[in-house]
């Protein structure tokens, strides 16, 4: 914050939205009449963050991220919102916040964690990139092992459901190669798959949330702010589970499923 030294007046800069008595403005543009109609909500989101317009192929790659962690069916987040809609279906943001306060290192939150990873080990590389993938490869070995020394998980390696590979890395992949933007987050993720045996004796698949931090660091996108790009794709996830609640609902059978099951133990039996 500044103060004029004369007039005292207050100024609080911003280069996101301002507004006077006869118009809004944002990111420098007319609202209404340079974004409405003209600019997608996915690029206008990446265009808010990066404070520079995305190319046609950047919005590509970065909706196909949104559409890749919207939903993925009963999760806890899409239950704690919906058992929260049934505790209070007047709040509909209390459901939806619900929801997104579960997005932790487990569920959407791997995705800015695989990010962070890929990029602070490229950033402690020393000399130039890996141009094989041999050379790719033993990066790759490098960071499993020295991750697994420290008594850490690798994010973005494993997956509960898709044990043989997540349907949706792969696309993100092709996508991100077909728009020119395949970069070296996305080399060293790869890497690590193919790693991943070598490094721990079994062979783990490189999920969805993984592959899209690693999309999103390529875009050059903050690492630390990837968490928020997944909240945002699951925001509209968890409002179609509340619509769904609304008209299906399954949370009270939820509810009274484990709450007519309850067994009381005592604590004094370890």
């Amino acid at each position: 914050m500044t103060i004029t030294a004369n007039t005292h007046e207050l100024n609080f800069p911003t280069s996101l939205g301002t507004s006077t008595a006869t118009e809004i403005r944002l990111l420098g543009q007319d609202l209404a009449s340079d974004l409405m109609g003209k600019v997608g909500f996915g690029e206008l989101a990446f265009w808010l963050v990066a404070m520079r317009r995305p190319t046609s192929g950047e919005v590509r790659v970065f909706e196909s991220v949104l559409v890749a962690l919207a939903d993925h069916g009963f999760t806890p987040t899409a239950i704690a919102a919906r058992l929260t809609y049934l505790s209070a279906p007047d709040s509909i943001q209390g459901a939806m916040a619900a929801g997104l306060l579960g997005g932790g290192s487990r569920f959407l939150g791997v995705t800015e964690d695989c990010g962070k990873f890929l990029a602070n080990v490229l950033a402690a590389h020393e000399g130039a990139l890996p141009e094989t993938d041999d050379q790719w490869d033993e990066l790759a070995l490098e960071a499993i092992t020295a991750q697994r020394a420290q008594g850490k998980f690798v994010p973005g390696l494993g997956h509960p459901n898709h044990k043989d590979g997540d349907p949706r890395t792969p696309v993100l992949i092709g996508i991100a190669q077909e728009e020119g933007l395949r970069g070296p987050h996305l080399w060293l993720f790869e890497a690590i798959g193919r790693m991943s045996e070598k490094a721990l004796g079994r062979k783990l698949p490189l999920n969805g949330a993984g592959v899209c931090g690693a999309a999103l660091a390529d875009l050059g996108l903050p690492t630390d702010l990837l968490r928020g790009f997944a909240l945002l794709a699951r925001a509209a996830g968890l409002l179609g589970q509340i619509a769904e609640e609304r008209r299906n609902p399954i949370a009270n059978d939820i509810y009274m499923t484990v709450d007519r099951n309850a067994a009381y133990v005592s604590p004094d039996n370890d």
